[in-house]
């Protein structure tokens, strides 16, 4: 499917590699071309799908926050040329069933026969070479720790309650074919809301472990990840890992401060009453990391767009910090580099209005026009936070995404 939709300039690939729950709907989807208007803003996309009840897939960026609430601003440079927000009706929808069953194909410009012969020619293999690279640091380590321990000083002052803390790698002059490099980070990594992306000239390749936003007739699920421990040497070592991460309390309280602001982000467009946590402080393995997961859930209320999940929601907390506006500024001030897409979100909407959204992270991004390629990482700083331990933990998460091009 990704050797056939590699020539369209709007892609997306979404893919669950595996990983089972009560809200998968897909093993993996692959939507190309663009039949139709591109919504641009939540307003566009409610009316689309209003009128048209088909198929949207897309993203928003991280600083369409800016267009949510009007104390913030983004000032420093975009290097991606990532609209705000884009959301496309495909000309053609592929997807796996979850029980890998079936195959369909979906067309509004082609006999899905037509299109199943040519996807059945092209070759198995993702042809592309890999480079050796090395990645510069946006922020060297001894700032990073000094800026850790400014953000500690605003926690002690009260500022706020935690804050997510990011920084950027990346490299110049890069010449990378962006499916062999999806298709080595997703053979490494592998994880439950993977993606491949393509718009224009700029390419995102993503090992998300994270669902963002999740919509199954009127119940609205988010499940936040905070805390991670390195995966063991061994079996032994690893169940101690999970262990310590489990009874973290560092890490409890983390994930229970992002756990509160999803249920109030929650219960700004659910039904009074409805939002609840259906797991605290869960605990899941992935390839490189344990993570701790929470699930909280809620009751779209009755006769408003399911865009005001997403509206109300936006930008996931677990990727900002609490209280939200207050720390996209302090993200703002602290942070030497544009989010853009990363912390933002891709994925997909259905005929009947149901979607689900992953939060993007563990991603590299590609401008091919000239040759530039990053990541960022970090991590969410409370005040019991060691700076030289949030250094580590976001070299690590890097490590998993430069050590594709050692």
């Amino acid at each position: 499917m990704l050797n056939w939709g590699r020539p369209f300039s709007i892609l997306l690939f979404l893919d669950s590699n595996d990983y089972r729950n009560k809200y998968s709907r897909y093993e993996c989807l692959l939507a190309v071309g663009n039949s139709t208007d591109n919504c641009t803003s939540l307003e566009n996309v409610w009316q689309h799908h209003n009128t048209n009840r088909d198929w949207l897939f897309g993203h928003i960026c991280y600083d369409y926050k800016n267009e949510l609430e009007p104390k913030l601003t983004s000032a420093r440079e975009a290097y991606f040329g990532f609209p705000l927000m884009h959301f496309f009706c495909p000309d053609t929808v592929c997807y796996i069933s979850e029980n890998k069953l079936a195959f369909t194909i979906e067309s509004l410009v082609s006999e899905p026969d037509d299109i199943y012969a040519l996807i059945q020619q092209e070759g198995a293999e993702v042809v592309g070479d890999i480079p050796k690279l090395s990645f510069t640091q946006k922020i060297g380590q001894a700032k990073y720790l000094d800026t850790i321990s400014a953000l500690r000083r605003h926690i002690a002052d009260g500022d706020c309650y935690e804050i997510n803390f990011c920084n950027k790698g990346y490299a110049e002059n890069a010449y990378v074919a962006p499916l062999a490099v999806f298709n080595a980070l997703n053979t490494l990594s592998p994880a439950p809301f993977a993606a491949y992306y393509r718009h224009q000239d700029n390419y995102m390749m993503c090992a998300s472990p994270e669902r963002y936003l999740h919509k199954h007739g009127e119940t609205i699920t988010s499940q936040p990840i905070k805390g991670t421990a390195r995966r063991g040497q061994n079996e032994a070592e690893d169940a101690q890992q999970k262990d310590v991460l489990k009874n973290s309390l560092k890490d409890q309280a983390e994930n229970v401060m992002i756990v509160d602001l999803t249920r109030n982000d929650l219960a700004r467009c659910c039904e009074l009453g409805t939002v609840t946590v259906d797991e605290l402080f869960g605990i899941y393995t992935f390839p490189q990391v344990h993570q701790m997961i929470s699930t909280v859930s809620g009751k779209l209320k009755a006769n408003v767009p399911f865009t005001d999940a997403l509206r109300y929601s936006f930008p996931m907390g677990s990727m900002t910090g609490a209280p939200k506006v207050k720390v996209m500024q302090l993200i703002e001030q602290y942070e030497q580099a544009r989010r853009e897409l990363f912390s933002g979100t891709v994925g997909y909407i259905t005929p009947e209005g149901d979607f689900d959204f992953n939060v993007v992270i563990r991603s590299l991004f590609y401008n091919s026009s000239v040759r530039y390629l990053a990541y960022q990482t970090g991590g969410a700083i409370t005040y019991d936070s060691d700076p030289q331990a949030e250094w580590d933990e976001m070299r690590l998460k890097a490590w998993a995404l430069e050590r594709i091009f050692s």
